[in-house]
């Protein structure tokens, strides 16, 4: 079995970005199978419970009131609607129901609120994901004893090249909040964005410093930039598939056991392109027409394309199993 390791040099991840393209999938691909179902994708659905207005400054973000995307903003979903949109996402396969809501950092009161929400997806038979900004030691305690599965809170990329894209808040803001997400013993969602106009070196440096977290987050989402007009990334030039390919192969490599989700972006992915991410050990995606504000492959498309490869959507509730797009 391939060994975990949380010591990571960059040096080390360099060379792995550098190997030939077939011999880097076949080790992606050959520790994939040590750990997972080849065969088997795990299925998530995303629902935007509080749509626009955030504070912060994300260069890629549609719903930061600092930029001028087209997003109208909304007030938290009441709770009978959230319990009916999570009552069609496991009809229509999914696994695990992820929540996600534009603030720098929830109220208490807000807490409450979203902890009602948690309860009620449990109860239909759901795994639970929120992205909810910052958070406190004490906010992610109340958390965990609401029985939340997952919190998601992405790294976004190197801490080299972070200041480019958010300034509202530090790399070591992010660290924090993992830190007492996972100190109240709650699975860790972490991943990041690329084709944001960052270098290969910040690629390498963004997986280090996943791969080098005491513990290696139980589910790695890796976007693909979803350019939105009226934010300043828009017309960033785009990353090249084949270093998506690889970066998706890199993160299967170094954090083995965690689930690879294949997040945002895959609207301007061709069914090529998918395959060769499922090939590089990505075996997570998001299920649904829409990720929080951006748009994403219909469950018929992805039904046909997991038919074409053979691919079985991963349905058991497990919430003690190791596993955003783009979240805060």
């Amino acid at each position: 079995m391939s060994e975990l390791r949380n010591d990571w040099s960059k040096t080390e991840i360099s060379a792995l970005f550098d190997l030939p393209f077939n011999d880097l999938l076949f080790q992606a691909q050959s520790i994939h199978r040590q750990h997972f179902d080849p065969n088997q994708v795990q299925v998530s659905t995303l629902l935007s419970i509080k749509t626009g207005a955030c504070p912060e400054d994300c260069g890629y973000c549609s719903q930061s009131a600092k930029n001028d995307a087209a997003v109208e903003r909304e007030r938290l979903l009441p709770l009978d609607e959230v319990i009916e949109k999570a009552q069609l996402a496991k009809e229509n396969g999914a696994s695990r129901f992820c929540m996600g809501a534009a603030w720098r950092n929830p109220t208490d009161k807000n807490l409450d609120k979203v902890i009602d929400m948690i309860i009620a997806v449990k109860g239909i038979g759901l795994e639970t994901c929120v992205t909810l900004g910052m958070l406190t030691n004490d906010q992610s305690q109340r958390l965990k004893e609401a029985g939340l599965d997952y919190y998601n809170h992405n790294l976004d990329t190197s801490p080299e090249y972070y200041g480019d894209i958010i300034t509202t808040r530090t790399f070591q803001d992010r660290l924090d909040t993992l830190e007492y997400v996972r100190n109240a013993n709650i699975n860790v969602c972490s991943g990041g964005i690329v084709g944001m106009g960052e270098k290969q070196t910040d690629r390498v440096s963004f997986l280090q410093q996943l791969v080098n977290l005491p513990k290696h987050p139980e589910s790695v989402p890796i976007n693909m930039l979803v350019q939105v007009e009226g934010t300043p990334l828009h017309g960033v030039d785009e990353i090249e598939p084949i270093q998506f390919v690889r970066t998706i192969a890199v993160a299967r490599i170094l954090m083995p056991e965690s689930m690879v989700r294949l997040s945002a972006g895959r609207t301007e992915m061709s069914d090529e392109m998918q395959a060769l991410c499922f090939l590089a050990g990505a075996n997570s995606i998001f299920y649904g027409d829409k990720l929080l504000t951006t748009d994403n492959p219909d469950e018929n498309h992805d039904q046909l394309l997991f038919e074409k490869l053979g691919i079985n959507k991963k349905h058991e509730f497990s919430s003690d199993h190791a596993n955003e797009a783009v979240f805060a």
